[in-house]
């Protein structure tokens, strides 16, 4: 594999993002019959986050050490990264001690630039633009539950703007999918980032599709795909705004059934599908809502593989870094 660095499906082919999946399944399959797969022994990895996850560490933590390798957390307080000492400097001095660096926050212009001073591998865990390790994990997810990916129709409701609707589509127009992004027209993605994944559908015979009726853009589809309207570290002045814009795309009982009895539902997690949460309880209390961008009908239904999605993190995030580590 030519890259070094997993930063964004668009730096990788067809051929190499099924290689991180065919090695994923087979290190989900040792792990489910308890065979040992520690294919990197003595090495270990920082993990920088700047914006908190539960599944993101907990997987990255777990793989790393399935793996046989040592693992550093700094969360937002527990590193000088951007605040006393530069990004490229902070690079430098754990690219000295680790063998690889792993970093969840803002701008992807950080992670890159951690990559290009670090001198050993640098994953992405999250940045405003791009999540390609939550995207390795839901095309898992789907092969697992569809059998394939080429040709499948994923439908993304809601904000398709940031991280989660940028790499959906990238990861669509990479393996022959059929994405439509379903939301009022100054929710979808940036242009430029369109143009670039058109291109790549042109060769891997992917559709790219964006629409604002959200009938029209569910009809057959395999896949029903959303996140929370407002993302991580927005102001709350914002809710007001997204639930008057979004409301229309909330996924429910009605949209699932005009896709027919083949779609199921996923989410990246966290999800406001109830009022069981400090946010969701709040929100819901102000606007009168049991409910955001999914209902706890179509959340707790059959159609429902949002758990699964979620284990698959950790799976798939250990084949990237026994593959950019290891050398699988």
């Amino acid at each position: 594999m030519e890259q070094k660095h997993f930063l964004k499906l668009l730096d990788f082919t067809p051929a190499e993002i099924t290689h991180f999946l065919d090695v994923a399944a087979d290190l989900k399959a040792k792990k489910k019959q308890g065979i040992q797969h520690a294919c990197c022994p003595g090495k270990h990895v920082a993990l920088i986050f700047e914006k908190t996850s539960t599944r993101t560490r907990c997987a990255f933590e777990v793989a790393a050490r399935d793996l046989g390798m040592g693992v550093t957390y700094l969360d937002p307080s527990g590193s000088q990264i951007g605040k006393k000492e530069s990004i490229a400097d902070t690079a430098r001095v754990l690219g000295r001690m680790y063998d690889g660096i792993e970093y969840r926050g803002f701008g992807q212009d950080i992670v890159e630039e951690l990559a290009h001073y670090a001198g050993v591998p640098v994953f992405n865990g999250l940045t405003n633009e791009f999540h390609p390790t939550q995207i390795l994990a839901d095309f898992l997810t789907i092969q697992e539950h569809c059998g394939k990916l080429k040709g499948i129709k994923l439908v993304y409701m809601g904000d398709a703007r940031y991280n989660m609707g940028n790499s959906l589509m990238v990861g669509c127009a990479k393996m022959g999918m059929h994405f439509v992004a379903c939301a009022p027209k100054a929710y979808f993605p940036d242009q430029k980032l369109i143009d670039q994944c058109q291109a790549i559908a042109a060769e891997t015979g992917a559709t790219l599709e964006f629409m604002g009726d959200p009938m029209a853009a569910t009809k057959n589809a395999d896949v029903i795909y959303t996140d929370v309207w407002v993302s991580m570290g927005e102001p709350m002045e914002v809710w007001e705004q997204r639930i008057h814009d979004l409301s229309p795309y909330q996924v429910n009982k009605a949209l699932m059934d005009n896709a027919g009895p083949q779609c199921k539902f996923m989410h990246c997690l966290p999800a406001f599908h109830d009022l069981k949460t400090t946010i969701g309880a709040e929100m819901g209390a102000k606007f009168g809502r049991d409910s955001m961008e999914v209902t706890d009908e179509v959340f707790e239904s059959p159609a429902s593989i949002v758990f699964d999605e979620a284990e698959n993190r950790m799976h798939t995030i250990k084949a990237v870094m026994a593959v950019l580590m290891g050398g699988m």
